[in-house]
């Protein structure tokens, strides 16, 4: 049974003509007879008496066009109100951000938020990659911000933005004498990584298999952690292009570019197959593009409005 079925037998209860129905239908009248013969065989009920002029429901057929109507009213308000929902400006939007990213979203995207739509209930969660997919696959958040490195089948993934990483180095590892970095190179000096679960990619994770002197005093769990070891402690780490905005003054010239292998990730928005507000997702779209430099800028969020 599909509510094409239903339209046609309403059509031809109200015409009560099947060419008249069919023409209404903007179908042909083999197609209208067809479907609605298939309908009656599925039900194994006759709904229609074929011997009137013009053409009746029988008894029992009265009850199923009462009930069709019914079923034709409740999918036309439940259409208008998904409608409305994709549409709302206003509402309560749930967004979870990893720990590698938060420090530079977060801060600038509440701001625009705040200032440019005050009826949108904001709420953000922190938390590390198989968290935020947790609470995502229940429900308790709307919108993830991560890498789809742990996408499942039953997330939807928008990129957002690309970034490479690059190393950050003390002036005491051997490593700081040299413009640019090689991955053989890292043999040489004392290597500090995030933590396994927030190294996002598999080239990062290579990179640390690389690195013959990683130390695993410390999972650091933030960016920011990790450059303030390196500072008291030596050595060099592996962080990402947007955290050099964080930066201070004396900290830059410790910044090396990694060209050989060149190391990035991505980073989307992950939401549910059910996702339906795709005004709020525009709106966290346009707000996160924003903050970030736009060569960083995915070209499909770029002047594209998101349909789900």
């Amino acid at each position: 049974m599909t509510l094409q079925q239903l339209e046609y037998i309403i059509a031809l209860e109200s015409y009560g003509h099947f060419l008249q129905a069919a023409e209404a239908c903007n179908i042909t009248q083999p197609t209208l007879s067809a479907t609605i013969a298939k309908l009656e065989e599925e039900l194994d009920t006759q709904i229609f008496d074929r011997s009137k002029h013009p053409i009746v429901a029988t008894e029992a057929g009265s009850k199923i066009l009462s009930q069709a109507k019914v079923i034709l009213r409740d999918t036309a308000k439940m259409k208008e109100m998904v409608r409305s929902e994709r549409e709302r400006e206003t509402g309560e939007i749930h967004i979870g951000i990893i720990t590698t990213i938060a420090p530079y979203i977060v801060p600038p995207f509440i701001k625009i938020m705040n200032e440019s739509y005050p009826n949108i209930d904001l709420h953000i969660t922190e938390a590390i990659p198989e968290i935020m997919s947790r609470h995502l696959a229940k429900g308790e958040i709307d919108v993830a911000l991560m890498s789809p490195y742990y996408l499942t089948d039953n997330f939807l993934s928008i990129p957002v933005y690309h970034e490479r990483f690059v190393a950050y180095v003390s002036p005491r590892d051997p490593l700081y004498s040299l413009q640019e970095i090689r991955g053989e190179d890292l043999k040489n000096g004392q290597a500090w990584f995030l933590n396994e679960s927030l190294c996002t990619t598999n080239q990062l994770r290579n990179i640390a298999n690389i690195a013959s002197n990683y130390s695993d005093v410390y999972h650091a769990g933030s960016v920011d952690t990790l450059v303030r070891i390196v500072d008291n402690n030596g050595g060099f780490a592996i962080i990402p292009e947007f955290h050099l905005g964080l930066l201070r003054e004396y900290q830059t010239p410790n910044i090396r570019p990694i060209n050989t292998p060149i190391i990035t990730r991505e980073v989307s928005m992950i939401i549910r197959q059910d996702f339906v507000k795709e005004k709020l997702l525009n709106i966290i779209a346009d707000s996160i593009r924003k903050i970030i430099p736009d060569h960083m800028i995915s070209p499909n969020l770029k002047g594209h409005v998101i349909r789900i």
